[in-house]
């Protein structure tokens, strides 16, 4: 089963060296425009700022790539910054995400391993401040049953490792859950089982979301 992992949401953090400021903002994306996008904001969010450098990692760059990787120093010396923030995405396994660091210049200069320090550093803290989650493949499964088997049914869905995203009780009850693809076959047997043969069942096609299972 395929995965990989990325991060939940945004996240960001500050830290100062010798007077200047690196503020390191993070971002999930999926396609490139995104990626430009969120850097266009923090962009236009710190317009007085001397440097926003930034890098990306992309499972999949469109037109049949497999895998984008970009990164700016944005006037910053050559391999001090873009590729400080880059690499340490990179440590961390993540991909699908954005990195912007702002740099509101202090006076200092910081030569070229302070900068290296200093753009590693706040790209670690923004990392720490972030959610890692685990992308796999999933289906979405819905079942309706009687509500004299809605217990048994729960417990079968515990067991397989599936997640329940909601329930709607009418006359029976409707039970609508998530989890990897390819672990749905043993579910659907015992369900059928349960209902002899006269399961109502519905399964999505196989997206990709956060692992059910963590």
């Amino acid at each position: 089963m395929d995965s990989y992992k990325t991060i939940r949401g945004r996240a960001s953090a500050e830290i100062t060296e010798k007077k200047s400021r690196f503020i390191a903002q993070l971002a999930p994306v999926q396609t490139e425009e995104e990626a430009l996008a969120f850097l266009e904001e923090v962009r236009a969010a710190n317009r007085m700022a001397r440097h926003n450098v930034y890098a990306y990692i992309l499972r999949s760059g469109g037109s049949g790539q497999t895998e984008r990787i970009r990164f700016s120093d944005d006037g910053e010396p050559a391999q001090t910054a873009g590729m400080p923030v880059l690499e340490t995405i990179q440590h961390a396994g993540l991909t699908d995400v954005v990195a912007v660091v702002t740099r509101y210049f202090g006076g200092v200069l910081l030569g070229t391993g302070g900068l290296v320090r200093a753009y590693t550093q706040a790209t670690q803290e923004a990392l720490a401040a972030a959610e890692p989650v685990e992308i796999v493949r999933c289906v979405d499964i819905e079942i309706t049953v009687a509500y004299a088997q809605h217990d048994q049914l729960m417990h079968l869905i515990a067991q397989s490792g599936g997640q329940v995203l909601d329930t709607v009780y009418e006359d029976t009850a409707r039970v609508r859950l998530r989890m990897p693809d390819g672990a749905q076959g043993r579910l659907l047997e015992a369900v059928s089982e349960l209902e002899h043969g006269h399961e109502d069942v519905r399964v999505g096609k196989p997206y990709d979301a956060p692992d059910p299972t963590a």
